[in-house]
């Protein structure tokens, strides 16, 4: 087998306990375990043996099998390549997009205090009371779907004088190196490849910007 066709079989052994024992594994039990037959099992736990990935013991209550140190090798650096993809401490999703005059939906939420103070409390700034709407191209979309997968700050709807005003989702970023924040309404009504920021500064101002021109929006995570 190629090494990829090993990690299948090896996890299976590992998953029941074959790195710290032996286990007892039927070709029956194998087989059911990989979705195949008994004499193809069989011949994967050969396989895996004749490899030094496993140690195979018949006894007379069965066989038993132990994943070798080359065996846990190879799962080892299976497991350091996967978390090297999905568990990096540090990264960054970039999107780059265009500037646009858009709904505005996120503005009212920087007019009102009690949200001011929420903004201040949970994101560490005080945005300017206006917004920057940007029309993101196709590799900016799939980054912004993938922003669903991290931790957003909730702010919290409230009600006053018998008036109810909703929430909405912040995520921080930063353009140019300023602190900003996409903002998303409870309710939004925006298509997928649009964002709404909210800055410390007016971005427009600080950075020269004019409809048409193209920036990048940096969010950095952490794992």
């Amino acid at each position: 087998m190629s090494p990829a066709e090993d990690l299948a079989p090896l996890k299976k052994i590992g998953l029941m306990g074959g790195i710290s024992s032996s286990v007892a594994i039927s070709s029956q039990k194998f087989a059911e375990e990989l979705g195949t037959s008994p004499q193809t099992a069989s011949r994967r736990l050969i396989s895996l043996e004749n490899e030094g990935l496993i140690t195979r013991t018949i006894r007379t209550d069965g066989q038993y099998i132990m994943i070798t140190k080359s065996g846990e090798h190879l799962l080892r650096k299976e497991y350091a390549d996967y978390k090297s993809i999905f568990e990096r401490e540090t990264g960054y999703f970039r999107l780059e997009g265009k500037v646009v005059s858009g709904l505005g939906e996120g503005r009212y939420y920087v007019s009102i205090p009690e949200y001011l103070i929420q903004f201040k409390e949970k994101l560490g700034f005080e945005p300017y009371p206006g917004t920057l709407n940007l029309k993101l191209d196709p590799a900016g979309t799939e980054a912004r779907r993938k922003l669903n997968n991290l931790r957003w700050t909730e702010i919290t709807g409230f009600t006053s004088n018998d008036r109810t005003f909703g929430s909405a989702g912040c995520l921080k970023c930063s353009i140019g190196g300023h602190m900003c924040a996409i903002i998303v309404p409870g309710r939004s009504h925006y298509p997928e490849d649009t964002v709404e920021i909210i800055s410390e500064v007016r971005l427009r101002e600080e950075e020269g910007l004019t409809d048409g021109d193209i920036i990048t929006v940096e969010v950095e995570y952490n794992d």
